[in-house]
Formats: structure tokens, C-alpha cells, sequence
């Protein structure tokens, strides 16, 4: 299969799995990150009804990218399937002092440490092109809980510089559901 129909099947097992309708971005293809790690990558959004803890639905998120063959042997290595957590309502987990300890962290350390607890909202989105143009699509007005702003914020706040390379696939794809 290739990324774009693995990226719609999982979001098809994901639908099914939690039995509500999601909302969909469009696929959008982005730089591989960290940059020069491979080919470039596809990546969506969606959003859903979730009425379980935020390890739960981090726990289906691997179960998914499982299903794929997503073994995990290293941070950020090359990986078929990549399904994150990003934010979850307003909760903040550990704490927004928690968030704020991996949120300030630097580039370069934050890429040589794993936090033991599950970190909510994640804290290197506002930093992500690959991350806020899809979710743009689907929970544009969604506010940060610990930074205060909406995604769209937050995606107009970057430069131009890190939009480069980043573009939603044909408007056509089959299954996708672009949601604005």
C-alpha cells in the first residue's frame, strides 16, 4: 500500500474502532522530520468523540500503528505509521507544569529524551507545520488549554520558512473528507 492509502485505512480501523464519525483533514505531504530523515512524509488530522481516558486513546493509537507494523526501536526513526496523540478537549496531562517542562525543552534535547508519563496537549505542536495545517482543517478554533491559543494561531505564528515543502495531496483523494 502506499502512505496515502495507509494514512486513509488507519483513519478507516480508527472510525471503526471507536464507533463514531470522524472528521477528516485532507492528506497533506510535508518534509520528513526531523529534516533529512527520509522521503517525505503524508500526514492528516482528525478529530472524534472520545468519552475514554487519554491512555486509552493513546493505547489505540498503537494498537493501530501496530496493525500497520509499526515496531518500536527508536525515537523519531523511520516508521511506516505514526499516530499522535495531539490534544484531548482541555485536559492537560502530567500538569501544565509538566507540559511546560517538555515544551521548553530545546530542539536538540527534547530529541535525546522520552518523558516516562504521557504528555497532553503534545508539547511540540505549536512548533509543527506537519502537525497545525491538518488539524487546521478539522479544529481550527480548538485552544491550546496551558499556551491559550487556537490552532490557527498558533500555524499563522510560524514562519514562512517551515511552510515550505508542506501541501495538502490533489483535493480529489478517495476517502478523505476535508473538513474547513
Amino acid at each position: 500500500m502506499t502512505p496515502e492509502e495507509n494514512v486513509t485505512a488507519a483513519m478507516d480501523m480508527l472510525e471503526k474502532r471507536c464507533g463514531s464519525t470522524l472528521r477528516r483533514s485532507r492528506l497533506w505531504r510535508t518534509p520528513a522530520y526531523p529534516e533529512g530523515a527520509g522521503p517525505p512524509f503524508v500526514n492528516a488530522a482528525l478529530s472524534l468523540d472520545w468519552s475514554g481516558t487519554a491512555r486509552d486513546l493513546l493505547t489505540l493509537l498503537h494498537e493501530v500503528e501496530e496493525a500497520f507494523g509499526r515496531q518500536r526501536t527508536s525515537r523519531w526513526e523511520a516508521r511506516k505509521m505514526d499516530l499522535d496523540l495531539i490534544g484531548l478537549g482541555d485536559i492537560v496531562l502530567p500538569d501544565a507544569g509538566g507540559f511546560r517542562a517538555w515544551h521548553d525543552l530545546s530542539p536538540e534535547e527534547a530529541a535525546t529524551r522520552m518523558p516516562e508519563d504521557l504528555i497532553v496537549p503534545h508539547p511540540r505542536m505549536d512548533e509543527r507545520v506537519f502537525v497545525l495545517a491538518p488539524l487546521c482543517e478539522v479544529a481550527p478554533d480548538w485552544r491550546h488549554p496551558v499556551l491559550g491559543l487556537t490552532v490557527r494561531e498558533m500555524l499563522d505564528a510560524l514562519p514562512a520558512s517551515d511552510h515550505e515543502g508542506v501541501a495538502p495531496l490533489a483535493s480529489g483523494d478517495e476517502g478523505m473528507d476535508a473538513t474547513r
